[in-house]
């Protein structure tokens, strides 16, 4: 059964910093996507960051770049989100995500690409 469980989510002020993860078992996501998503009341589900799983290619949404990085551990169970200079607009309940392909296959920032997915954690940044 595969399992995508989100974690490290809470409060922050405008500026700080956040750290996600998401654990994977139950699939083996080496040579695939993993992206993270987040949605905000009211809003649509967003591609944030998604990350080719074995190789080094990351990709970033404009809104993100420069302040978020995703990254992997070598057991290759694990994805992360670094969040840094976090502002109010980042409040979201933020997802994980498990494609069947490669990143450079598929367009990353589309929910519809993606196979499995997290509960979620929330984010809430204040001014």
């Amino acid at each position: 059964q595969v399992q995508l469980v989100e974690s490290g989510g809470g409060s922050a002020q405008a500026g700080g910093s956040l750290r996600l993860a998401c654990v994977v078992s139950g699939y083996s996501y080496s040579r695939r996507c993993m992206g993270w998503f987040r949605q905000a009341p009211g809003k649509e589900r967003e591609g944030v960051s998604a990350i080719y799983i074995g190789g080094d290619t990351a990709y970033y949404a404009d809104s993100v770049k420069g302040r978020f990085t995703i990254s992997q551990d070598n057991a290759k169970t694990t994805v992360y989100l670094q969040m840094n200079s976090l502002k109010p607009e980042d409040t979201a309940m933020y997802y994980c995500a498990a494609g069947g392909r490669a990143c450079y296959y598929i367009n990353v920032y589309r929910p519809s690409e993606y196979d499995y997915w997290g509960q979620g954690t929330q984010v809430t940044v204040s001014s």
